[in-house]
């Protein structure tokens, strides 16, 4: 199932229109996924059989342009679809396809673990994504769980403070926490000593839920507000980002659907963007709390609007079914989104059952 996202026309835009309409802007986005090239009215008369004249199927093309789910690059030319045309159809008349047999198994195999490591499997799985989409690949790779070395409080002054964790191979991350105003030192020190004597040598999952137990059963011996800022600590590095590292491979896939300079320019800042890889992983973030497959077409993410570009994404749950990570394509806005979809989620699913 995929996310509808703000954008979508929604339902009763579908519904409104005729099944006439339908069938034409299903023919064209279909055609402009194969081919790229805007597709004129004798085009689509010769496809359905003559059934309907030219002159028809342009009434109903200048129709679905009024409504925004077509443009015309050039007078006189066919028609392409729009990012609104093109997430009504994705979201509304797509059918989706199914993987076949062989690339189901491609897809088992290459994420088959064999004796490697997570991140090795990950990598290729990436990889592969790439190669079957032709497109670029992205993973998001689970957040290592690691042993915790040292925690601490700083006041960054009234109302604010700084969390710092310092794990057991040496890195190193912050979070800034709203704290009471008018907190007295005293508390932050209260708060450093109480995890760090309950989390050193273990990882947060482990010590959380002692910890909550403690406050709740009233069994801290800290004062109220020191608890609140042990909880506030607590809850800050539990709603992290999905995931930890992105795996991105194949962006060279994306130049192939270059046709001028200023794509060549637009495909460039999106280059740009994943190699900061800050903005992706922001956006990675909108696939916690969703149900399978979510699509962004264009303006739907500004990194997208600049590219001219759809990102398809799922995330993956571990064991316990929480999200760890995610796993997804990008490519230009005429990718094949009734194969892609399908190959996405599959993937997802093969790579959440393997994270355990």
């Amino acid at each position: 199932m995929s996310e509808l996202n703000p954008n979508f026309p929604g339902p009763s835009a579908i519904a409104e229109m005729s099944e006439r309409s339908r069938d034409i802007l299903r023919m064209i986005v279909d055609a402009y996924v194969e081919t790229g090239a805007p597709v004129g009215s004798r085009t689509l008369s010769r496809k359905l059989g003559m059934e309907l004249s030219p002159a028809t199927i342009r009434n109903v093309m200048a129709d679905l342009e009024e409504l925004g789910l077509l443009m015309a690059p050039h007078t006189s030319a066919g028609r392409l679809p729009t990012e609104q045309g093109l997430r009504l159809y994705v979201h509304g008349l797509l059918e989706r396809g199914t993987l076949s047999s062989d690339e189901q198994q491609r897809i088992d195999t290459q994420c088959a673990a064999l004796g490697r490591s997570l991140p090795e499997v990950l990598e290729e799985a990436t990889s592969m994504l790439s190669g079957l989409s032709r497109c670029a690949g992205l993973v998001v790779a689970p957040k290592q769980d690691e042993a915790i070395n040292h925690i601490e409080f700083v006041s960054l002054g009234p109302g604010r403070a700084m969390v710092v964790m310092v794990t057991r191979s040496g890195g190193v991350e912050n979070r800034v926490i709203d704290v009471p105003v008018g907190l007295p030192p005293s508390s932050l020190v209260e708060a450093t000593n109480y995890l760090s004597a309950r989390l050193r040598g273990r990882t947060l999952g482990e010590a959380k839920l002692t910890i909550q137990d403690e406050i709740a059963a009233q069994r801290t011996q800290l004062d109220d507000l020191t608890n609140r800022l042990v909880e506030t600590g607590l809850a800050t590095w539990s709603q992290g980002s999905v995931g930890g590292a992105l795996i991105v491979r194949g962006q060279a896939q994306l130049l192939e659907d270059v046709q001028a300079l200023e794509d060549l320019e637009r495909v460039r800042h999106l280059f740009a963007a994943l190699e900061r890889k800050e903005a992706l992983l922001g956006l990675l973030d909108l696939t916690e709390g969703a149900e399978g497959v979510q699509i962004f077409i264009g303006s739907d993410n500004e990194l997208f609007g600049l590219a001219g570009c759809s990102m398809v994404i799922a995330p993956y749950n571990n064991s316990e079914q929480r999200i760890v990570g995610a796993v997804g394509v990008i490519g230009p806005t005429r990718i094949d989104y009734a194969r892609i979809i399908p190959m996405v989620d599959y993937t997802a699913k093969v790579i959440g059952r393997l994270v355990g």
